[in-house]
C-alpha cells in the first residue's frame, strides 16, 4: 500500500470545508483523496485524475464508499480544465498536485522505475503513451543527454555518461533496469556513498519520458485558472527542480510594485493574483520520515487565488 505524504498538512493548506469541490490531479491510489472526502462531508465533490490506469483502478476500489461524490478519469493533470468542464463544474475550491511516485509504481518491476529489481527499461506513467526510457536512450544525442542529466539530475558526470552511452549503444541496446544501473555504476567508478551511482540517471529518464517539468508548468496554469476566488493550489514536490518551478510560478502571480522613472508605480506580474498560504515550504516531521522514508525529500507549498 502507498502511504500518502503530509496528509494533515495538505488538508490544512487546502483549507478543506464541508460541501467544497476539490480536484486531485495526481490521484494515485487515492490516499489524499480519501482524506479529502472524509473532511468535506456528504455534500462535497472530489474530482480525480491520474495518468496511471493501474493506480486509478486501485483508487476506485479505495474510494468506493464515496462513489456518488467522486468523478474520476484517467488523464494527465495538464489537461484538467477539460474534464472539469465536462463534469459541469465552473470553479473548484482547491487543487492538489502530489508530484511523487506511488509505491505501486516503484515496487512493480514491470514498470521499470527502479533499479532495485530487474525489469524492462520503461518508466512510463501512462503505458499507453509511446516513448519508453529505452527508446529515448536509443536515439538521444550526446549533447542532449549530457544537458538533460545536468538539468534534471544534477549529475556531475553528465558528459562522461553521455559520451560513454553513445559509444556503448553501438554495441548493445539498453533494455533493462539492472543492465543500465550496473553500467552507469561502472562508468562512474562504483558506489562510494549511500546514493546509488545510477540514481540521478534514472530520475532524469523518468522526468524526460513523462515530460514532468513541462506538465508541471502547464498544470500550474490550469490549476490556477479553474480555482474560484479564495481557492487554493497546493503542490507536494520531491526535488529541487520541481520546487523551483512552483516557487517561480507563484512569485510571478504574486507580482510586485515597480517604481516608474517619471514617478508613481506600476504593478508587474501575472494574473490572476495569488498570495502564499505560508511564506516558506513545509517539510515532513521527523516522525513521518521515520515511518514513511519516501516522505524525506517532500516540500509542500500552497497559494491562494485572490480574485
Amino acid at each position: 500500500m502507498h502511504t500518502p505524504v503530509m496528509v494533515r498538512e495538505v488538508l490544512e493548506f487546502l483549507a478543506v470545508r464541508p460541501g467544497g469541490v476539490y480536484l486531485d490531479g495526481t490521484l494515485g491510489t487515492g490516499g489524499h483523496a480519501r482524506a479529502l472526502l472524509e473532511c468535506m462531508g456528504a455534500d462535497g465533490l472530489l474530482l480525480g485524475m491520474d495518468r496511471d490506469a493501474e493506480a486509478l483502478a486501485q483508487a476506485e476500489r479505495i474510494l468506493e464508499p464515496w462513489r456518488s461524490q467522486c468523478r474520476l478519469e484517467q488523464g494527465n493533470y495538464v489537461d484538467m480544465a477539460a474534464p472539469v468542464a465536462r463534469w459541469g463544474v465552473k470553479r473548484v475550491d482547491g487543487v492538489l498536485l502530489d508530484l511523487g511516485m506511488s509505491a505501486l509504481q516503484v515496487e512493480n518491476p514491470e514498470r521499470g522505475f527502479s533499479f532495485i529489481h530487474e525489469g524492462p527499461l520503461d518508466m512510463r506513467m501512462d503505458r499507453a503513451q509511446g516513448m519508453t526510457a529505452a527508446d529515448f536512450l536509443e536515439s538521444v544525442s550526446e549533447d542532449e543527454l549530457a544537458e538533460r542529466l545536468k538539468q534534471f539530475g544534477d549529475e556531475p558526470d553528465a558528459r562522461k555518461i553521455a559520451r560513454a552511452m553513445v559509444m556503448e549503444r553501438q554495441r548493445q541496446r539498453f533494455t533493462s533496469t539492472r543492465q543500465l544501473a550496473d553500467w552507469v555504476a561502472r562508468i562512474k567508478g562504483g558506489r562510494r556513498g549511500k546514493i546509488h551511482p545510477a540514481t540521478r540517471t534514472f530520475q532524469t529518464l523518468r522526468i524526460i519520458v513523462n515530460r514532468e517539468i513541462e506538465c508541471l508548468e502547464q498544470g500550474l496554469k490550469q490549476g490556477l485558472a479553474i480555482l474560484g476566488p479564495g481557492g487554493r493550489l497546493v503542490v507536494l514536490s520531491y526535488h529541487s527542480l520541481e520546487d523551483r518551478v512552483v516557487k517561480h510560478f507563484v512569485r510571478e502571480h504574486i507580482g510586485r510594485w515597480e517604481s516608474l522613472p517619471a514617478g508613481g508605480q506600476r504593478w508587474v506580474g501575472q494574473f490572476p493574483v495569488v498570495r502564499w498560504v505560508a511564506p516558506k515550504p513545509l517539510t515532513p516531521s521527523n516522525g513521518e520520515i521515520v515511518s514513511n522514508p519516501r516522505a524525506r525529500s517532500a516540500k509542500l507549498r500552497g497559494a491562494e487565488r485572490m480574485e
